[in-house]
């Protein structure tokens, strides 16, 4: 592995990029605007083992082939972003009453689906993982460059994480009270198909740049 300094800049990069508010801390708030807090933290564990594809396709060398391949980068990045706009589209006119759960709340399984797959659909991630990790990694380390890239990974997507469960944390506190009438959870559930909707027409028209 990397000599300590090395290592100490790693650690503090990657805290300031995980606790800067990017696509993964809003898609976390909006899932828990919308879904309330066992939503936000089905979110979060999606994104988490989604962003482990990113971290093994780096390990291979494939995140590298995806930014050779413009044709392959757009394909990827325009379905993440159409299935982004899906989702915040089906959270704002999905039907709620006041006869029972919240439809939208009342489903952690899909939750959780739907974010690894906004997570895998993300090739911005993998673009991030390839272009931060080399300058981690030590090629005359005892450890193989490829076990460099998992535990740096590994290391990277738990801090991200991390800042995703203190999103969630200070959405639930802040929204708690909002959500306890009908009405409000309709404006909640608006916000947070809004945000989504919102992520996926950035993610569709930006260029390929972090």
């Amino acid at each position: 592995m990397a000599e300590f300094d090395t290592l100490v800049a790693f650690l503090v990069a990657t805290m300031i990029f995980a606790y800067m508010p990017g696509p993964a801390l809003l898609y976390a708030t909006a899932q828990t605007i919308a879904r309330g807090r066992r939503g936000g933290l089905m979110a979060a564990f999606g994104i988490h083992l989604g962003g482990y594809v990113h971290v093994i396709a780096a390990a291979l060398g494939l995140g590298f082939l995806l930014s050779q391949v413009p044709t392959a980068y757009m394909v990827i990045k325009l379905a993440g972003a159409g299935y982004l706009v899906w989702l915040g589209f089906r959270m704002i006119v999905q039907r709620i009453d006041d006869t029972g759960p919240d439809t939208v709340a009342s489903r952690p399984r899909r939750t959780f689906l739907q974010s690894m797959l906004v997570e895998i659909l993300n090739p911005k991630t993998a673009i991030f993982f390839i272009a931060f990790l080399p300058q981690f990694v030590d090629p005359v380390a005892t450890l193989p460059a490829w076990l460099q890239f998992l535990i740096l990974g590994t290391i990277v997507n738990v801090v991200f994480s991390s800042a995703d469960l203190v999103a969630v944390a200070i959405a639930h506190r802040i929204v708690g009270r909002i959500k306890q009438s009908l009405t409000g959870q309709r404006v909640a559930r608006w916000i947070g198909g809004s945000i989504l909707a919102g992520l996926g027409l950035r993610l569709g028209l930006e260029g390929s740049g972090k």
